[in-house]
């Protein structure tokens, strides 16, 4: 994999290094900046040439630093963003490298299960209306002769595996049938071939079915060539979308279908869209209120709940039982089946965490919940990459962020400790996709692509901005441009 320096690329701007402006991924408006966010992006601007002087640094070599992260941190946390939730760095951070290290590094395996690319030299984008979408972006100016090249698999790498510490991630196709769909399975193969040429295991792949996408017989049979020619590590389903518009149940009709095939194939593991309604779907379908039903007639099968059934225009506070929205409905869910914490049904933080840690009392309800009603082995680390760009600065956020002891207190929330930690960002997804935690990150930190990594690094290369439209009129010109697709 080679590695470019910082000359050859093309120049960022000075920001932030945890973008605290509204960003989408194109399926949801971007949350309105309160007022306590906005102080805290003034503060942290402000801060950082204080806290660049006090270090040495430039501001732009602080901005690009762990310190840079920290002065940001410390900023949500003074202008009353964090009261409930709240992120654990010492104020010396924002000027001491090693203690901003301390607060915001790791060495846990990173194991994201939600990702995404596109394959830009196919003809897709003149069946599929995410093309327009797709040139809006600030992914689009990325300095690619070609501005879709800025969605190819290359770009992909580069922000999950070289601008990240990410170790292992799965790569997941959009809900559409595949000759519309910007990236086919054979198209994913050959990303899992390209990275494991410099890092074996690093990448895993799901297996899309849409039962409601043309004849069920069809869609069925073709799960067999997923399985067995592909080697698919789960199935993804978007129950919320169809191609008439009108989604389906996982224990309806078509559900049950999926679901007997998988037990039949072997492939048990099954990755189900939730929440985060997507435009012109009928929300219905976005509640988790078939989740339970489904783990509950399919013990043997895993279900892992992408978005973790979050609606952001409808919030996370305190589990309301008599509120069938949101997380909630998940919880909701999997109470009325008899299912415990410890359960075959995971949540998923894709796009999730990314939006909600610019607000750590959300944030703290949404992980308090699903820590206690799901369990601390049930939450898997996703960041919806790279429609949102590089996710290190979501994982550093992640690192440093804390449920408060008066929150846990108030509604018997568990800690959220650094071993719960290192579980939801990668230890449980490990046991989900049948990886050795303990052998792979020593195979992983000796191979072509580690040694890459440390060479970025070196070289200075800075990260691009987070992606996707930051303003309710960019999210709505992206859904009459595409159809209401997703």
């Amino acid at each position: 994999m080679a590695v470019r320096s910082r000359k050859s690329l093309t120049e960022q701007p000075e920001r932030l290094p945890l973008d605290l402006g509204p960003v989408s991924n194109g399926e949801f408006f971007p949350l309105q900046a309160t007022a306590q966010l906005v102080a805290a992006h003034q503060r942290a601007h402000r801060d950082a040439v204080e806290h660049a002087r006090r270090a040495g640094m430039s501001r732009r070599e602080l901005l690009s630093s762990a310190c840079g992260t920290a002065t940001v941190l410390l900023a949500l946390n003074a202008s009353g963003c964090a009261n409930g939730g709240r992120y654990a760095v010492p104020p010396e951070a924002a000027v001491d490298p090693a203690r901003a290290a301390a607060a915001v590094g790791g060495d846990e395996l990173i194991f994201d299960v939600q990702t995404h690319h596109v394959e830009p030299t196919r003809d897709w984008s003149t069946r599929n209306h995410a093309f327009d979408f797709l040139a809006r972006t600030e992914q689009a100016r990325c300095g690619a002769g070609r501005w879709l090249d800025c969605y190819s698999r290359d770009h992909f790498l580069r922000a999950v595996f070289l601008e990240s510490d990410t170790d292992v991630a799965v790569l997941s196709a959009l809900a559409e049938v595949p000759r519309n769909n910007p990236l086919t399975i054979e198209e994913a193969v050959r990303t899992r071939e390209q990275i494991d040429r410099a890092g074996p295991g690093r990448l895993h792949l799901h297996g899309i079915v849409v039962p409601n996408g043309g004849p069920l017989p069809e869609q069925i049979d073709g799960m067999q060539a997923l399985a067995e020619q592909h080697r698919v590590a789960a199935w993804k389903l978007y129950p919320v979308w169809g191609p008439a518009g009108r989604g389906y149940w996982l224990d309806g009709p078509l559900g049950t279908a999926v679901l007997e095939q998988a037990r039949k194939l072997g492939v048990k593991t099954v990755a189900v869209h939730k929440g985060i309604t997507l435009p012109g779907m009928d929300s219905l379908y976005s509640q988790c209120r078939d989740v339970g039903a489904a783990a509950r007639r399919y013990p043997d099968l895993t279900f892992l709940v992408y978005h973790a059934g979050v609606e952001f225009d409808v919030g996370e506070g305190p589990y309301d039982v008599g509120r069938a929205l949101g997380l909630d409905s998940l919880i909701r869910s999997l109470q009325e089946n008899g299912l415990r914490p410890g359960s075959n049904v995971y949540a998923d933080l894709g796009a999730v965490w990314k939006i909600l840690m610019r607000d750590p009392d959300q944030a703290a309800h949404l992980l308090g919940k699903l820590l206690l009603h799901l369990g601390e082995d049930r939450v898997l680390w996703g960041t919806d990459s790279i429609w949102f760009g590089s996710p290190q600065d979501q994982i550093e956020a992640f690192r440093a962020f804390e449920i408060t002891p008066e929150l846990r207190q108030r509604h018997g929330y568990p800690e959220l400790s650094r071993e719960v930690k290192r579980k939801i960002l990668g230890l449980n997804a490990a046991r989900v996709y049948g990886v050795n935690p303990k052998e792979i990150p020593r195979k992983l930190r000796a191979d072509d692509l580690a040694r890459a990594r440390a060479e970025w690094r070196d070289s200075g290369a800075e990260c691009l901005p987070a992606l996707g439209p930051r303003t309710r009129r960019e999210v709505l010109a992206l859904w009459q441009a595409r159809g209401g697709r997703p």
